[in-house]
């Protein structure tokens, strides 16, 4: 959006609008008056209700209004968040590097794509964001602008501004006239929304360090968790989990449910560090309940109804399908395609999951499905009429002949 000139000032496009992705912080405030002061354009903030939590949404208009933009849309895409971007990823089991369930990850596609539809509907002809050219989010809001409108300019403040630090951009809202945030700084740098809420710097820099349990805030310490155990059974169509207890629920409502639930049993809480797709290594804390809890229960009751093959060729994908998420490429083709084989293979996957919550864990106590392959009459270490156990002896030499004929070569047989 910007070069150098002959004279080495910097040249920017002259814009008429831009949506900005808009927090209500100090980095969202002062973009507001710095796009208009470069660019000479009005600034339409945006902000996205992905479940981040009330306190978060209050007050917004007036903060944005305050610092120059010429309105606020918000709008609540908690439903569409958990149907069409969380529930795919829960279907396709898609973990990141064995731990992580992908919560900022799925969420910024879905609020990129909401910036432009907001575009088209206020007439702007650019989008920006405050990420800053360190981390995951900056590639996952843009790749989802490039494949919805190519034709919008993306302004990135981060990689254009002298602002390096909290302090210089006190002072410029002070400058500018800018409310500042008088909110207490956190030490630590949070993203939340309905399906997660993530921790990252301060003493989490420090891999070797424990975490303080005053960081955590949507679970309780597992040892602080009830004495007694809590029994949930998950009601599950078509891979994807439709009631809890035999109460059908929409999609957020029911992650919303076991978020609460989990959280008092101190489930769902993971500590790794990640490779970011920038290259480097970081730290995260995530609590993840109610995802966990659904996550542990869709899996389970695959085992029920998948065989062993598709078992491995669907988490064999699922590491793909993760990785294509976490880089931001959600409306690649490719994920688009593998999730189309996700859908396919998971609409046997329906039934109940019963599940034993207890002091940070989740255990599967049961599960039954209309659809499953599993057999007593064949499982049984009964005799049966279906499975003659004689037949296993020549299923073994059969299966075993590649190793022994490599036998029979070493010994000269």
């Amino acid at each position: 959006m910007s070069s150098s000139g002959v004279d080495g000032k910097v040249v920017r496009k002259k814009l008429n609008k831009v949506v900005l992705a808009y927090s209500g912080g100090l980095d969202t405030s002062v973009i507001v008056p710095w796009l208009r002061e470069n660019y000479g354009c009005e600034v339409v903030c945006f902000t996205a209700d992905v479940g981040q939590g009330v306190q978060e949404l209050e007050g917004l208009e007036q903060k944005a209004k305050a610092s120059g933009a010429c309105q606020l849309v918000v709008k609540d895409l908690k439903e569409e968040f958990v149907r069409d971007f969380i529930f795919p990823c829960l279907r396709a089991g898609a973990i990141y590097e064995r731990k992580y369930l992908l919560g900022t990850s799925m969420a910024r596609p879905v609020i990129a794509k909401a910036m432009v539809d907001v575009a088209k509907e206020v007439g702007a002809d650019a989008v920006s964001h405050g990420c800053t050219g360190k981390g995951n989010d900056q590639v996952r809001f843009e790749l989802t602008f490039f494949a919805l409108n190519p034709e919008l300019s993306v302004v990135v403040p981060w990689r254009e501004w002298e602002i390096t630090g909290r302090e210089d951009a006190i002072e410029y809202a002070i400058k500018h006239n800018v409310p500042v945030p008088v909110t207490k700084k956190s030490i630590y740098s949070r993203d939340r929304n309905l399906w997660h809420l993530s921790h990252e710097g301060d003493i989490l820099e420090d891999p070797a360090i424990e975490p303080n349990e005053d960081m955590y805030m949507m679970s309780v310490s597992p040892e602080n968790a009830p004495d007694q155990p809590e029994y949930l059974k998950i009601g599950i169509v078509s891979g994807l989990p439709v009631s809890i207890n035999g109460k059908e629920l929409s999609p957020a409502s029911l992650l919303s449910e076991l978020n609460e639930i989990g959280g008092r049993h101190g489930i769902g809480r993971v500590d790794m560090v990640e490779n970011r797709l920038v290259g480097m290594k970081s730290r995260g804390v995530y609590e993840t309940p109610g995802g966990t809890i659904i996550f542990t229960a869709a899996r389970e009751l695959e085992s029920l109804t998948l065989d062993r093959e598709t078992i491995q060729i669907k988490d064999s994908l699922a590491l793909k399908y993760a990785e294509l998420v976490y880089a931001g490429r959600w409306f690649d083709p490719l994920r688009e395609s593998m999730d189309a084989f996700m859908k396919e293979i998971t609409k046997t996957t329906t039934g109940t999951v019963t599940l034993k919550l207890y002091k940070g864990c989740v255990s599967v106590t049961g599960r039954e499905s209309p659809n499953s392959l599993y057999r007593q009459d064949i499982s049984s270490f009964e005799s049966g009429d279906i499975y003659n156990q004689a037949d296993a002896a020549g299923f073994i030499r059969l299966y075993g002949l590649p190793m022994r004929v490599r036998a029979m070569l070493d010994k000269g047989l």
